[in-house]
């Protein structure tokens, strides 16, 4: 609700704007304070006479509440760079807060430190045709680069190291190949494997054939980054030493599975080495000097370098808050994290240039000491960590996620380690958390961690991604954890870019995970040169309901039933792909081992009390799991149009309930409008009169449907 300005007392201290409103005759009050880069904190926080700082907004508000008495309060920006230098915290006594830029200015929080352009110093590459420019960190202040660190699957979320952005684009270490990644060579050793609980972290040996990697040898920091073993499953570990004459290198730490050669999947490229310092886009530090070289892709007119390893915000406990128009940037670590928030609103702002994920909503897991691909950890505000690997061994785990809170509007876009960690709800007692993502765009997420990064990390129950636009990331878009979320009206399209076995929309190993709907989704361009697909039901995953989604050049499956049961696919369009759904028995043989007796799944669903209410009654075929769990069962497949697919079905037909009522066409007789990209497909109007059973598709709807902040 809007208030009109009543009363402007001119004597107070704060001289706060008061607004009158009458509910059920009780007046309440409302104030305003400013914030401008021309400001001082000794003024009252007007618009006349701002403050400096949102810090010191913050503090007189808090200070003003320790009455007990909470007035309503707005904060608002003026335009301009505002450094933080430390999280701004938001706790309960912060609650009935709105933090917003001032009518439509253009409003940054910045985790960094500007560089003076003057600053620069330029001369000749020895390893490049550009120009190199070098600036002593020292000398403007600089004295934490950070640390460069291991990355991957199944290694915590984290800070980034000190990133270096040119005009407001990311720089990347310098590295070789600078596009792509070269196969790994014939490995001599495979090294330590955590995944099979060996915790030596012995290092591999690998050999390679470009006479280039003889001239990293005196590298002090040299490391490879890649798919080591399996495709879905990226790391980056330092390189220990290499041996010229016998074409090797050595790696200083384990990888997760054991080094791999001999598929296609399996590549690499070396990171941080001064000698590769020789395209635009690329930066080297020398930590021991404290020198910062780096070649630009255009004239330098803004240097940036992060420093801020904590969330730029962090809320906890709070209640009606709203961050509305702000551009988070140019931090280590993450824009905004929330856990046990009730009403918050995250509207219109952008997260960019950020060393990790944009948002998260609800507690992370401090990061383990140990290199596990599952286990145990303390729970923690503000970091995701370890959560992933916490979540599999605790799959009840309560993040705290709070409810009713909404990310709406934004834009995610270059950051290092994905896009929202959505918590929220309770897996015990299937209480929703009622958490909204929401006319958000999403690309360019995972500069640094690629794989299980994805632009929505979606946990708990009863939460909801609507409307999104999601592209251009190396893995999955969605990854899905709990029960009862909808997932609906998204475009999603580029992405699996990079990886072996994954989905666009991925979940799996848990027959308890039930109840989500996927409806009235746009899946487009996903690559099928590797096992991808846009549905991915992983290891016996169950209970998803497929309705009304467009499928189209969509992996190498459409969709990818990996023996599970209970599954609804119906009123789909598959169109232009080689297989539209795979489904296989895989219980009965590789994966039979989930099934064991006080195995993964019986831990699992005795973790849910699976016999009891809720679950019992939510879900009452659950009860029954364990009567023949190996083959899939009660999968419908009905109403769906296969439009150019070369195969329908790829598995046997038994595993599958397929109605007479699909309807194939082998080719389009028409187009279609999506999310103002056309189609080759046939009108709706054709396919209700071949098949009055299908349900027409709201395509307009599907994709963003308001106007985003720039």
């Amino acid at each position: 609700m809007h208030f009109p300005i009543q009363l402007l007392t001119r004597y107070s201290i704060l001289l706060v704007i008061l607004v009158s409103c009458h509910n059920q005759g009780v007046t309440q009050t409302k104030q305003h304070f400013f914030i401008s880069t021309t400001g001082n904190n000794q003024n009252p926080g007007t618009l006349q006479a701002p403050f400096a700082s949102i810090e010191h907004a913050l503090k007189t508000i808090e200070k003003q509440r320790e009455t007990g008495t909470i007035i309503p309060s707005s904060i608002y920006i003026r335009q301009g760079t505002y450094p933080i230098k430390e999280t701004l915290e938001i706790g309960n006594h912060l609650s009935q807060l709105t933090i917003s830029a001032y009518k439509n200015e253009s409003v940054f929080f910045s985790g960094g430190i500007h560089i003076p352009v003057e600053a620069i110093s330029s001369a000749s590459s020895p390893n490049s045709e550009y120009k190199q420019c070098t600036i002593d960190l020292k000398k403007v202040g600089i004295n934490d680069y950070g640390k460069i660190r291991n990355v991957g699957f199944a290694r915590p979320y984290g800070p980034a190291w000190g990133e270096l952005f040119v005009n407001k684009k990311p720089m990347h270490l310098s590295r070789w190949p600078n596009q792509g990644m070269i196969p790994m060579g014939k490995v001599i050793e495979k090294g330590s494997v955590p995944r099979q609980n060996d915790f030596e972290n012995k290092g591999g040996i690998i050999e390679y054939d470009s006479l280039r990697i003889n001239q990293w040898k005196d590298e002090e920091d040299a490391w490879m980054a890649g798919y080591f073993m399996w495709g879905y499953a990226d790391d980056m570990v330092k390189i220990a030493a290499i041996d010229t004459i016998n074409r090797n290198l050595k790696t200083a730490t384990a990888t997760l599975y054991g080094y791999g050669d001999s598929k296609a999947w399996r590549n690499w490229y070396g990171v941080n080495i001064l000698r590769e310092l020789d395209t635009p886009g690329e930066y080297y530090i020398d930590r021991g000097k404290g020198i910062l070289s780096f070649i630009p892709h255009e004239d330098v007119k803004q240097l940036e370098f992060s420093m801020l390893e904590t969330p730029i915000i962090q809320l906890s406990q709070a209640q009606n808050v709203h961050i509305k128009n702000i551009t988070f940037e140019c931090s280590r670590g993450i824009g905004i994290a929330m856990d046990n928030t009730r009403q918050v609103v995250i509207e219109r702002c952008v997260f960019r240039n950020l060393g990790s994920l944009g948002i998260t909503v609800g507690k992370g897991i401090e990061p383990f000491a140990d290199y596990l691909h599952e286990g145990t950890g303390n729970p923690k505000s503000g970091i995701v960590g370890s959560l992933q690997q916490h979540i599999y061994a605790n799959t009840t785990f309560n993040r705290e996620g709070g409810h009713d809170n909404s990310i709406i509007a934004c834009v995610f876009y270059q950051l290092g380690a994905g896009g929202v960690s959505l918590g929220g709800g309770d897996r015990l007692t299937l209480e929703p958390g009622n958490n909204l993502v929401e006319n958000c765009l999403f690309h360019d997420i995972n500069r640094i961690e690629k794989s299980y990064r994805p632009a929505v990390h979606l946990t708990g129950v009863g939460n909801q991604i609507r409307h999104c636009e999601m592209f251009n990331t190396p893995s999955m878009a969605i990854y899905m954890y709990g029960n009862n979320h909808l997932v609906e009206y998204n475009y999603i399209h580029d992405v699996c870019l990079e990886v072996e076995d994954q989905g666009a929309f991925y979940y799996g190993r848990d027959p308890s995970e039930r109840g989500t709907i996927l409806r009235y989704n746009y899946f487009k361009n996903i690559p099928d040169h590797f096992n991808t697909c846009a549905v991915y039901h992983d290891d016996g995953a169950c209970g998803l309901t497929v309705f009304g989604n467009v499928f189209y050049k969509a992996g190498k499956w459409n969709i990818l039933l990996g023996g599970g049961s209970d599954n609804i696919f119906q009123n789909n369009l598959f169109i232009a792909n080689p297989i539209g759904l795979h489904v296989d028995n895989r219980l009965q043989n590789w994966s039979k081992s989930l099934l064991d007796e006080n195995g993964l799944y019986e831990k699992r669903l005795k973790a849910v009390n699976y016999t009891n209410p809720p679950y019992n009654t939510q879900y009452p075929e659950l009860v029954t799991y364990f009567d023949n769990p190996s083959l899939p069962q009660r999968n419908l497949f009905e109403n769906n149009v296969f439009i150019q697919i070369d195969q329908i079905l790829d598995g046997k037909k038994q595993w599958i309930n397929c109605m007479r009522t699909n309807w194939t066409a082998y080719e389009p007789l028409g187009t279609e409008n999506i999310d103002k990209q056309i189609i080759p497909t046939i009108s709706q109007e054709t396919i209700i009169n071949k098949l009055p059973s299908f349900k027409p598709i709201p395509l307009p709807e599907i994709g963003i449907q308001v106007e985003l902040p720039k």
